[in-house]
């Protein structure tokens, strides 16, 4: 790990496939895969010279964040793609957690201060292991849906708890999907599995791959982009 003033914690990874340096952009600091040959000097030296570009990058995170990110209480209208959540105060002494009928239902104690940091993120730890259920049941079953609709090829999917990008594919059509994606409206979701099965065939962001997946979103990958660009994902703690 490195500290460079201004960004937060700096991780250095290195890897053979990378034939560039890149920069990885959260809240709280970067990511930096080097190439074999690259040093962290080149990559500090690189950093700076897009300094303004990564601080209007975090600043929007932290933005996007402070303006998406939902209190759980009794007035709470969470509902995921398979899931409503339903939290209220009862005369149980613990927090509880149950899984019924499409229904989320989250007691806790009545003396509870739900606007407690330490609440909040036991409340959305609880719902991340529901959303991580419901993920793998479906997500990988709708990836083959759309990939035999569309001729796309992929070695596999699997679900991650990633809270900085929605999907991700490997060289080798290994398909990574974040559990919050079941946060997201199903044409979205939608939108990200077809985005990262256009990455099978075309492993960048070039021409190409633009107009493969404006073909297989009905001319709509612009729009839903932008869309996308609304919704991040729930600040957490473990």
């Amino acid at each position: 790990m490195a500290e460079i003033s201004g960004f937060g914690e700096i991780e250095f990874v290195r890897s053979d496939r990378a034939n560039n340096i890149r920069v990885r952009i959260f809240q709280g600091g970067l990511k930096v895969t080097l190439p074999s040959r690259a040093t962290e000097d080149d990559a500090i030296q690189f950093i700076r010279s897009v300094e303004d570009k990564i601080r209007r990058k975090q600043d929007k995170i932290e933005k996007g964040q402070q303006r998406q990110q939902l209190i759980i209480d009794e007035n709470t209208q969470l509902k995921t793609l398979t899931f409503t959540v339903n939290a209220q105060s009862s005369e149980r002494k613990n927090i509880y957690f149950f899984l019924k009928n499409s229904v989320l239902k989250i007691e806790y104690p009545k003396e509870t201060d739900c606007t407690r940091t330490e609440i909040q993120t036991y409340f959305w730890n609880g719902i991340a292991y529901f959303l991580r259920k419901e993920a793998k049941r479906i997500l990988p079953e709708r990836t083959r849906q759309l990939a035999e609709k569309f001729g796309f090829h992929f070695r596999c999917v699997k679900i991650q708890s990633s809270k900085s990008r929605w999907g991700s594919c490997s060289r080798e059509g290994n398909i990574n999907l974040s559990f919050y994606l079941l946060l997201l409206p199903a044409y979205l979701v939608d939108y990200v599995i077809l985005h990262e099965l256009c990455h099978t065939k075309e492993m960048n962001h070039g021409v190409n791959f633009w107009h493969g997946l404006n073909r297989v979103t009905e001319h709509k990958s612009d729009e839903l982009k932008a869309e996308l660009k609304k919704y991040t994902m729930p600040i957490l703690k473990s």
